[in-house]
């Protein structure tokens, strides 16, 4: 079951920095949670939480809209039976890197939560 949920972590790396939104939500079940400190900041009135694929498809897509140099290098995974602990650097042009940690809450194989913590 860890092997699995390693592997889901590393196709959501793989589908992020393609920015491969139909892949990137193919992980995702059709009610997941996200939540992001970005998120908050950007969209306040969502107090950093959005809910539901279609949010999380805005969320992104917005995001590589404005950020197209955005890439995410991972540098740890720490899986269990039902979630991954995920460490990785954000990078875009001209931002100084920024280290995040990620969990993904997977059940039946798909992702139903994830939580950012930026360092």
């Amino acid at each position: 079951m860890t092997q699995e949920i390693t592997s889901i972590a590393y196709k959501w790396f793989e589908a992020f920095n393609k920015k491969d939104l139909d892949q990137l939500l193919s992980l995702y079940d059709e009610n997941a949670e996200h939540f992001s400190p970005k998120l908050k900041i950007r969209k306040p009135e969502s107090n950093g939480l959005v809910i539901g694929q279609q949010a999380l498809r805005e969320w992104w897509q917005d995001a590589f809209d404005r950020l197209p140099t955005l890439h995410y290098k991972v540098t740890s995974l720490t899986a269990n039976d039902d979630r991954v602990f995920m460490e990785y650097v954000r990078s875009v042009a001209e931002e100084q890197d920024l280290l995040v940690a990620e969990v993904l809450e997977i059940r039946e194989g798909k992702i139903i939560a994830s939580r950012v913590y930026h360092g």
